[in-house]
């Protein structure tokens, strides 16, 4: 601990509702290890241009209720080139920056292994409401952003049973279907499209069908943003067309991102802010804390780097260079666990869901 005199907590990426809750259990652990805290904003922009001031206990009052994140963020395509690395280091030994807090997704996490190949120690903490992070069950933001989808889409379904119709309601989640499936299963989504799985066009239709003939008025169809941004809209005008059910179009887009966090996002948020600071001072780095089986734990970034993309089936040559026979053994089984329960749910969003 005698290392840490002072260290740094940043935002990076998109937004998500719990960041402020993550800022505001490291400045406060932080502060109580009598380490100082500067708040870095704007991201690595912010390192970048010496954005940067300190934060004392009553800076972090009031925020834990609130969306976005009190430090802003950015992304920062400069801080990716070899003047830009060189710029935040040397911004770091202008203020005294000992170590970094980074919270954000996996593009914040490969800046924080880059900073700490360039002798500034880091730890990551998962904010992204995609819920994308192999290497963790939850990130911040997630909870959240499925209680904003289902209170939008119980909404929609109000006058949708009005009128007997069908809303093809398109969420946010990058490349992933989490927040489509698990909110489709809340809402009573007649069928649910995302990327992990086949597209069953007919299907969709053929449920549309059995359920206006069982004297159901009302029709939500659920769909990931990572099954293309045209996909929606085109389904939309298929179903009218092949049943007859009128059928509108929803984006929800980044309203998804906003709103109070609810109290899932704030205790691991705070949690993950605790364990993060305890972790920097114990003289750990290059790590994101995850949460598995309701058990927060730091992970080598590097490890949950590549873990993500085995999951995402986008390893490249070399990826698994560094890790041991054990090592790759447990990222796929890692990802074989992740991939049966995201089968599970799919699986059940079709089986009750009509």
């Amino acid at each position: 601990m005698e290392k840490f005199k002072k260290i740094g907590i940043l935002t990076s990426g998109g937004d998500a509702p719990g960041m402020n809750a993550a800022i505001r259990a490291v400045v406060r652990t932080a502060l109580t290890m009598d380490v100082e805290v500067l708040g870095i904003y704007r991201g690595y922009s912010g390192l970048i241009a010496g954005d940067i001031r300190p934060l004392e206990i009553r800076d972090v009052s009031n925020i834990i209720n609130k969306g976005g994140t009190m430090l802003y963020s950015d992304r920062c395509p400069e801080f990716k080139t070899p003047e830009g690395m060189a710029k935040a280091v040397e911004q770091c030994r202008n203020f005294g920056i000992d170590g970094i807090i980074a919270i954000g997704g996996d593009g914040t996490f490969r800046g924080a292994t880059d900073l700490t190949a360039h002798g500034v120690p880091c730890i990551g903490i998962p904010g992204t409401i995609d819920n994308d992070i192999a290497s963790t069950d939850n990130t911040i933001g997630f909870d959240t952003s499925m209680n904003t989808v289902i209170d939008l889409v119980d909404k929609l379904r109000d006058t949708c049973e009005s009128h007997a119709r069908c809303n093809v309601v398109e969420v946010m989640g990058r490349g992933a279907g989490d927040i489509a499936l698990s909110a489709g299963i809340a809402s009573g989504a007649t069928a649910v499209v995302i990327p992990e799985f086949d597209v069953d066009i007919d299907y969709i239709i053929q449920q549309i069908e059995v359920g206006k003939n069982l004297g159901k008025r009302n029709f939500i169809v659920m769909v990931s943003e990572g099954v293309g941004s045209d996909f929606a809209p085109t389904l939309a005008r298929r179903i009218e067309k092949s049943t007859g059910v009128e059928t509108k179009f929803a984006r929800l887009a980044h309203v998804v991102r906003g709103g109070n966090p609810t109290l899932r996002d704030r205790v691991l948020a705070s949690t993950m802010g605790v364990i993060a600071v305890e972790q920097l001072l114990k003289g750990r780095s290059n790590v994101v804390m995850c949460e598995r089986n309701g058990i927060v734990s730091p992970c080598d970034i590097r490890y949950a780097l590549v873990l993500d993309k085995m999951y995402k089936c986008k390893l490249e040559a070399g990826d698994l260079d560094p890790f041991t026979s054990d090592e790759i053994t447990q990222m796929e089984r890692e990802v074989r666990r992740r991939r049966e329960n995201m089968a599970r749910l799919y699986g059940i969003s079709k089986t009750i869901n009509l």
